[in-house]
């Protein structure tokens, strides 16, 4: 399905409920907000699935905006959402009833939904729900600025390389409404707590390098976090952290579950495609960012990346 054909058949229906992914990013976050807004803006009745999961970064953009109990839609639509098993425990039900579109913009996307908007050339899926909201009228600054949030978050204020002369586009023209983009800047990329610099700190005292520094793995334990004085709210975006020393082309962050599992995030900024690598582990994601998860411990986790991303390498 084109931008054009979801913008039509969106605003055809009424009573939506937006989904949103597990752990979730400014990116989803963002999509959900603005579609829902502007959806209300048409006069329709539209809500956000609640429990999102939200740390205290996302929390704002969603005030007013979650379902209320028992709120019972007629459609059910997904944003940025790839896979099944990314689906939140409060939007689990909705997918036994069947999903009517989903919106997104990752490659190794399932289509779970009965109808799917995908351009995977994308960088963020922030910028699909924008052209989507374009052909409803202009957008509006309460619109733009979950949508800014949604397109800078994916590509790390415009520094990953998925970055695109469409996403600058998408960018400039939100904040040609009148936003405040400093302010947004500001709090998402330039502010850190105590206790995520003691993570950070943590993190290259125990990382492992390999290949002359090139790849970079850092397991985070169950009590790093105890040790750091930290909360989930200051691990956001950690996978990012390990691409920034210098020489690093692919880094990974294993981070320790209470089941005997580890949720695994792959970056990469030379050659090597993130989302084969963690194809061959059951995940999947974008050419320079990826995750899966891993049965066994931390030591076990690390030796199957590594062996993953070799194999990747080896086959070019």
């Amino acid at each position: 399905m084109t931008l054009e054909e979801a913008a039509v058949r969106l605003r055809s229906w009424d009573d939506i409920l937006i989904l949103t992914h597990r752990r979730p990013d400014g990116d989803t976050i963002g999509c959900a907000a603005a579609l829902c807004r502007a959806l209300r803006r048409l006069g329709k009745t539209a809500h956000i699935c609640p429990e999102t999961g939200a740390t205290h970064l996302f929390t704002p953009y969603l005030e007013g905006l979650l379902a209320p109990v028992d709120y019972q839609p007629q459609k059910v639509v997904s944003v940025d959402i790839a896979a099944v098993s990314l689906i939140t425990d409060a939007g689990r039900p909705w997918l036994e009833r069947g999903i009517d579109l989903a919106i997104d913009h990752h490659p190794s996307q399932e289509f779970f939904a009965a109808e799917t908007c995908l351009d995977a050339s994308r960088a963020a899926c922030g910028e699909l729900i924008y052209e989507i909201l374009c052909q409803w009228g202009p957008v509006t600054r309460e619109e733009a600025i979950p949508l800014y949030v949604a397109v800078s978050t994916d590509t790390g204020c415009f520094q990953y390389s998925n970055t695109t002369a469409s996403t600058h586009r998408v960018a400039a023209a939100l904040m040609e409404t009148g936003m405040d983009t400093f302010a947004l800047n500001k709090f998402h990329f330039r502010t850190k707590s105590w206790a995520r610099l003691q993570v950070e700190r943590l993190l290259v005292e125990r990382m492992h390098r390999y290949e002359n520094g090139k790849i970079a793995v850092a397991p985070v334990s169950l009590s790093l976090l105890d040790e750091a004085g930290a909360t989930e709210e200051d691990m956001e975006d950690i996978a990012a952290f390990l691409g920034q020393i210098e020489g690093v082309e692919t880094s990974v962050t294993i981070r320790e579950k209470q089941d005997n599992r580890c949720k695994l995030s792959v970056r990469t900024s030379g050659g090597l495609n993130a989302t084969r690598v963690c194809a061959l582990l059951g995940g999947g994601g974008h050419a320079a960012a990826a995750g899966c998860t891993v049965e066994g411990s931390l030591e076990e986790a690390e030796r199957a990346i590594l062996d993953a991303i070799r194999q990747v390498e080896a086959h070019g």
